[in-house]
């Protein structure tokens, strides 16, 4: 498995692996309407564009075969001392291989680099990556709803580890 830095070439790839995960990981939390509505505005390609802007980097997990299988972002000091991943997705057939763990590894060696005292992460409080993420070391510290706009919210644990 190798690790990519993305840019803005690769904001294609990382839509295209959103759309092809949030329906297996939502569809049982999010209405469609909802998950369309997120898709479109967290991962159509100027929305990531946006976000690389804005401190967000983004590693690609690319497979011995040359396929994209998973993607995390993250922004160093996204408050004092704390990075922040922002996503972190696998593909379903790749779940329970090492991949997420992996991409989680590379941001924990980047903000440990960085000096940063914790990681931590929003997850919705009915997706079961919340089982994922304590396996890591993740702990609740809060939950929060979060207005995305359309009558939509986020309904969210935060989620975080120290060092």
């Amino acid at each position: 498995m190798q690790l990519i830095k993305a840019d803005s070439d690769h904001l294609e790839v990382i839509d295209d692996l959103a759309c092809q995960i949030w329906p297996v990981a939502y569809k049982d939390i999010l209405s469609s309407e909802q998950l369309q509505y997120m898709l479109n505005k967290f991962y159509a390609k100027e929305a990531l564009s946006e976000q690389m802007k804005h401190n967000h980097v983004f590693y690609l997990a690319q497979n011995e075969e040359g396929k994209y299988v998973g993607f995390v972002s993250y922004e160093i000091n996204c408050s004092p001392d704390r990075t922040k991943i922002h996503k972190i997705y696998v593909l379903p057939e790749t779940q329970g291989t090492g991949v997420g763990k992996l991409l989680f590894e590379k941001v924990r060696e980047l903000a440990l680099e960085a000096n940063q005292q914790a990681i931590y992460l929003n997850v919705n409080k009915y997706n079961k990556a919340k089982d994922f993420y304590t396996k890591l070391g993740f702990k609740i510290v809060k939950d929060e709803v979060i207005d995305i706009g359309l009558g939509y919210v986020m309904d969210d644990y935060v989620m975080e580890v120290t060092f």
